[in-house]
């Protein structure tokens, strides 16, 4: 290591160098370590992670009980080292009429007392014999908030319903779900600034140090060391018990175990769990626990810096042989650390190379982050879409609305479908980096607490610009000891203080949201978050395509506005701008459903599947009887079998009405709305029985 006086002469150019390949050396460890996290091992099926390791990196070999295990040197003193490869999860209870999983966890599970809640309303992944498959935890809808005021329970394990985009048990059948299948919270592999986030992070780090010194061949100056990746942590470490009672007894047992407050290596006498009838009853000489240092033990985002698991690894190493030094952090198993995201079908009985482009779209818009005031990337990717002709007659207010105007001149009729989602903004930063947050609309902040977060860093990008908004990752910080469901306050943490947040350009008053990812679901469903309305706005780019502009025998305009959530400013200010001149209004946005397993049907009950909704009666208005008749005798003229319902909320539209513009909704049904699970069926039907798919 160079000294602070070596360090002093060299050239600021090798200095620079050596900083730019030290943060790069960091950078991979991280990578590194993150990619042990994200491996899937469920308690029972560790097998999913373990064939494809012994598939990339030699020596390692299966024992009969399903642990995997690698043999440095021969002979006398024997060490065991082990870690905990399992990781908590779920497995498939129930699979209903309806098509809905219940789960229950396997085994005792986390300690933490939201690891269940921090399941409601995600993305899960349900391994199946023949791969993964993708649902979503149901959740209250957002809009549905006054009835839902008095659920001030923490969500538990009975608590969780699993959507998988299906109809029916034959449906969840048809996608090779089974009964026993596990199921896990989809969470890619996460590190920021020095440290890595996930579920079980600490035991996780451990499995990366072992693996680290067993493939740098790190031995004892005598005898031999066999490294064990053990299964079955949670019942009681009986995976490390069976590894070490089917060999000669060790005289040296090394655990690597999983997180806690504060590092400890320490001789202990057992490790008071079902393994210590093997561990002490056969008389081994030592057992060395070694505990990480995590922050948040047990949390869904449990986090722990680098340094902290230098200090494991450091601690294992000096704990096999002293004059060893510290081997480089390895990778897991890429295909491993990986979703197998292979596309699932879509009804054969349909046009597949539609459902694909619009699954094509939508993933450029959902997978944007958007918060109100800083749609700028979806403003974007909404431009780079349009065909030529639009792109010339685009126009961009001072607040950042878009829209196209085009046909003869005359009363014009205005599409309106929002860029914006609900999430956050910052309010302040406190002195240790704890970022505290505002809402942007209305958020379900039970689905927000303890997950992955971004920091949009809103750079200016102009309206032609290809390039992806930067952002910082970071998590949403957990309480330790709720009382209720809903938290007070929600606040994120990015792995820096407030000087290096500052120099990093974050400011009070940008937007953070959630990490997402859009996935079809089933034969015809997609999820991500802000489906509300990236739906209704990859709907007015497919019909600026349709449209021949020379051909148009009325007004029309097609706007994306902002500021939707929490008060419609955007269109409010487009009101006043066209207003005086339109003959009406068509919102293009959500019909929030409550078609779930969690809402009662007494209203606002629209089954996804059977066609678009005329959104008659909403909160802040309602399409007037000949409007509504006028709307419904369209769709019957065109085929379309379209559902009519009232629902709460509000829409774009209804900032016309003051100007006589009658407004009506145009929409799609959605659930989940306003949290990370909201679905849409991508499926337009226009035959008179909707559900009969052939």
């Amino acid at each position: 290591m160079l000294s602070c006086r070596r360090i002093s002469i060299i050239s600021s150019s090798m200095f620079m160098f050596l900083f730019s390949t030290s943060l790069l050396a960091q950078e991979f460890d991280l990578y590194a370590l993150s990619s042990w996290v994200a491996i899937d091992a469920p308690t029972g099926h560790e097998h999913l992670a373990i064939e494809q390791i012994q598939s990339e990196y030699a020596g390692w070999e299966r024992d009969s009980y399903g642990n995997l295990a690698k043999m440095v040197g021969r002979g006398e003193p024997r060490r065991v080292v082990a870690c905990a490869l399992d990781s908590y999860s779920y497995a498939v209870s129930q699979i209903t009429e309806a098509g809905y999983l219940r789960l229950h966890r396997i085994g005792s599970g986390s300690s933490h007392p939201l690891w269940d809640q921090a399941h409601e309303g995600q993305q899960l992944r349900i391994l199946t014999r023949s791969g993964p498959v993708v649902g979503v935890t149901a959740v209250a809808n957002g809009h549905f908030a006054a009835q839902h005021r008095n659920e001030t329970a923490i969500i538990t394990q009975n608590d969780l319903w699993l959507d998988v985009g299906a109809e029916s048990a034959a449906d969840v059948a048809d996608m090779g779900i089974a009964l026993l299948d596990p199921a896990l919270r989809h969470v890619p592999a996460w590190s920021y600034s020095n440290e890595v986030a996930g579920p079980r992070v600490g035991a996780r780090v451990g499995c990366a140090a072992l693996f680290a010194a067993a493939e740098a061949g790190v031995n004892g100056a005598a005898g031999s060391t066999k490294y064990l990746m053990s299964v079955q942590q949670v019942f009681g470490w009986i995976g490390l018990g069976a590894g070490v009672s089917r060999d000669v007894t060790p005289d040296e047992v090394i655990v690597l175990g999983t997180g806690s407050t504060d590092f400890d290596s320490r001789i202990v006498d057992g490790l008071g769990a079902r393994a210590d009838v093997v561990l002490t009853g056969s008389g081994i000489a030592a057992i060395r626990l070694i505990t990480p240092a995590v922050t948040d033990a047990d949390a869904l985002m449990e986090r722990m810096s680098l340094a902290s698991a230098n200090q494991v690894l450091d601690a294992m190493v000096a704990a096999i042989n002293p004059d060893a030094h510290r081997p480089a952090w390895l990778a897991a198993s890429e295909q491993a650390a990986v979703l197998n995201n292979a596309p699932s079908r879509w009804g054969a009985s349909e046009n597949p190379e539609r459902l694909i482009e619009i699954e094509g779209l939508l993933d450029q818009v959902t997978e944007q982050s958007a918060v109100p005031g800083h749609e700028g990337p979806i403003r974007n990717a909404i431009f780079n879409a349009m065909p030529q002709w639009a792109k010339e007659l685009a126009q961009i207010d001072e607040m950042g609305n878009m829209w196209v105007e085009v046909g003869p001149a005359g009363q014009a009729t205005v599409f309106l479908a929002h860029m914006d989602e609900v999430g956050y903004e910052i309010e302040s930063i406190d002195r240790n980096g704890v970022v505290n947050l505002t809402r942007l609309g209305g958020v379900v902040e039970t689905a927000w607490e303890g997950q992955p977060a971004l920091l949009q860093l809103d750079p200016f990008i102009n309206k032609e610009s290809q390039a992806q908004a930067p952002s910082l990752r970071g998590v949403f910080n957990t309480r330790r000891a709720p009382q209720q469901k809903r938290p007070d306050a929600v606040t994120a943490w990015f792995g820096m203080n407030k000087r290096q947040l500052e120099a990093a350009s974050v400011r009070v008053g940008m937007g953070v949201t959630g990490y997402k990812e859009g996935h079809r679901m089933g034969a015809f469903r997609y999820s991500s978050r802000s489906l509300d309305d990236r739906v209704g706005t990859t709907s007015l780019l497919f019909a600026l395509r349709q449209i021949d502009p020379g051909a148009l025998q009325n007004r029309v305009v097609f706007t994306w506005t902002v500021r939707e959530e929490g008060g419609l400013r955007g269109a409010a200010a487009m009101a006043q701008r066209l207003g005086s001149r339109t003959r009406r209004a068509y919102s293009i946005d959500t019909f929030v459903s409550s078609d779930t397993p969690l809402e009662s049907s007494h209203f606002a009950f629209v089954p996804l599947g059977t066609g678009p909704v005329l959104r008659s009666i909403e909160n802040a208005s309602m399409a007037t009887p000949y409007e509504f008749d006028r709307n419904r005798g369209i769709a019957e003229a065109a085929g379309i079998d379209a559902q009519i319902g009232l629902t709460q909320g509000g829409t774009d539209g209804t900032t016309f009405t003051i100007y006589g513009a009658p407004n009506a909704g145009l929409s799609w049904p959605g659930r989940y709305s306003h949290s990370p699970a909201e679905i849409a069926d991508c499926l337009l039907y226009t035959s008179p029985s909707p559900r009969d798919r052939g």
